[in-house]
């Protein structure tokens, strides 16, 4: 759906607040409000793809969720000063609760999920089209769980509401961890039947049975739940709609979007630009996306990747048999040409810090979700769609699994695919660097590919959330964590000040 995305302006929630005065008490007739729409399988619809407007803003994948999922993994480090304060807090383990990065994105997830309540909430009622209502239900579900996800992924116990809140009195007090990945695992396990295995044409970038899966996966693995997660996976394999691209760099480019490798995708163009005032709340007016702006060597470079991150890479310079083209897939280096290879980078283009890579301080900047592939402007606000599931993890989440259920060989045969890429052709595994003879041995090849092929999609910081209660982790990544505090997020301190069912005990420990 690239730049098909629609908002309704009916206020989800429903309240009204007026003065006493009977005299002024006056509603038009002609208002639309939840009461009186949602009454066609049309309406149900354009409900729906207000939710996905949601999901595209600039408080979710427009910006502030990129940021908040990469400041929480070890992929990254400070560009410099120009890196703002509650974003610099979170990137060194400071935050607090009235982190406003944090507060954009927690109201981004609830705002979602009071949209998908209303076409949830209504979609059994729509009569005149039962196979459309229940497909846009179904797809409200699934958008729906991608933000309980975050949620407790991020924050762990929080509110949870499978019901339009309709009055000031309907907030809800916090849910269980148990109870929020109850509700993700029964929904994201019924659905299926009602989401087909594909869309075309305007209808690119919906729900589909493939991204249900790929998300249920997630959900049983971080919750140590292999056995499980490998069913849902092995279904999408099996089902032989996906293939990876020949070319890596297809899956973070603006003319190849929807690709073969493509499970989910949020759909950006260049029409309509970015509202940098907007509150989140913003009904689909932002088509851009800022991921190009705040990472790009030559514009904001906010953040860059951390020195952990490129020495990760298999290197000639290391002793590696090949150095893996992903490090310039993923990274630009001074010298490098952009602009379709019109331009060279140049050291007095790039501000900002420098890491060491191979013992030499360097300004490497990002180059995956920029549009330096194609231009040389310095400030640039992308049309690039932002690839949330793609087919490659599948494959290293099925890896995993495997290796979790006591099948190493056929991980190891996964993890080769994955390196088998056309465009990557990287030694299979074993290498004289990853020995693949035993359970934890396949695992850390796994955790090498997972991060070289992943960087800077927003997988690391559940990956290490998983590898850590679970005990997986040879080393801890970051030198500020404090056990039973940075696991979690502190609960935004504007939900425990309006929400008249917390207060301030059921902040996080720690905050």
């Amino acid at each position: 759906m690239k730049s098909t995305y629609w908002s309704t302006g009916i206020v989800a929630m429903g309240l009204f607040f007026g003065c006493s005065t009977s005299s002024l008490d006056k509603v038009n007739p002609n208002q639309v409000i939840t009461d009186n729409y949602y009454k066609t399988s049309d309406e149900l619809l354009k409900g729906v793809n207000s939710v996905y407007a949601i999901w595209q803003s600039a408080n979710l994948t427009g910006r502030e969720w990129f940021f908040l999922n990469d400041l929480r993994s070890d992929d990254v480090a400070t560009g410099g000063g120009q890196l703002e304060a509650p974003r610099s807090q979170i990137l060194i383990g400071a935050q607090n609760p009235t982190n406003a990065v944090a507060f954009s994105v927690w109201n981004g997830l609830y705002r979602t999920i009071h949209r998908a309540n209303v076409v949830i909430d209504n979609g059994a009622a729509v009569k005149d089209n039962p196979t459309l209502a229940k497909r846009v239900v179904a797809e409200a579900k699934f958008l729906r769980a991608l933000a309980y996800f975050d949620l407790v992924t991020i924050w762990g116990a929080v509110p949870m509401y499978t019901d339009y809140v309709t009055n000031v009195d309907g907030t809800k007090p916090k849910s269980s961890v148990d109870d929020i990945y109850t509700l993700l695992t029964t929904d994201l396990l019924a659905i299926q039947a009602d989401l087909p295995a594909s869309f075309s044409g305007a209808d690119l970038g919906r729900s589909t049975k493939g991204a249900v899966q790929a998300l249920l996966a997630r959900v049983y693995m971080q919750k140590g739940d292999y056995a499980n997660a490998k069913t849902q996976l092995q279904s999408i394999i099996s089902s032989g709609t996906y293939k990876l691209t020949d070319e890596y760099m297809d899956n973070f480019i603006e003319e190849t979007e929807f690709n073969s490798e493509s499970i989910f995708e949020i759909g950006f163009s260049l029409v309509g630009g970015f509202n940098w005032d907007a509150d989140g709340n913003d009904n689909g007016a932002n088509e851009n996306m800022t991921r190009s702006q705040e990472y790009s060597a030559i514009g904001w470079r906010n953040l860059i990747p951390s020195e952990s991150l490129v020495a990760e890479y298999e290197h000639t310079a290391k002793g590696d048999a090949k150095t893996d083209p992903r490090l310039k897939f993923n990274f630009y280096f001074i010298g490098d040409t952009y602009n379709n290879g019109l331009n060279t980078l140049m050291d007095s283009q790039v501000q900002g810090n420098t890491i060491l890579f191979n013992g030499v301080a360097q300004k490497i900047s990002w180059r995956k979700y920029t549009a330096m592939y194609k231009n040389n402007e310095t400030f640039y606000t992308s049309g690039i769609n932002m690839r949330l599931i793609r087919y490659a993890e599948v494959l290293l989440m099925m890896a995993e699994t495997e290796n979790e259920t006591g099948n190493m060989a056929n991980a190891i045969t996964l993890l080769n695919q994955i390196r088998a890429r056309k465009s990557v052709a990287m030694p299979a595994y074993p290498t004289a660097k990853y020995p693949v003879n035993s359970k934890d041995e396949v695992l850390r090849a796994i955790m090498h590919e997972k991060r070289v092929e992943q960087a800077g999609e927003q997988i690391r910081n559940r990956d290490i959330l998983r590898w850590r209660a679970q005990n997986k982790l040879k080393t801890e990544p970051f030198s500020y964590f404090v056990k039973g505090k940075q696991e979690l997020m502190p609960i935004p301190q504007q939900e425990l000040d309006n929400n008249s069912k917390l207060s301030q005990k059921d902040q996080n420990p720690g905050y």
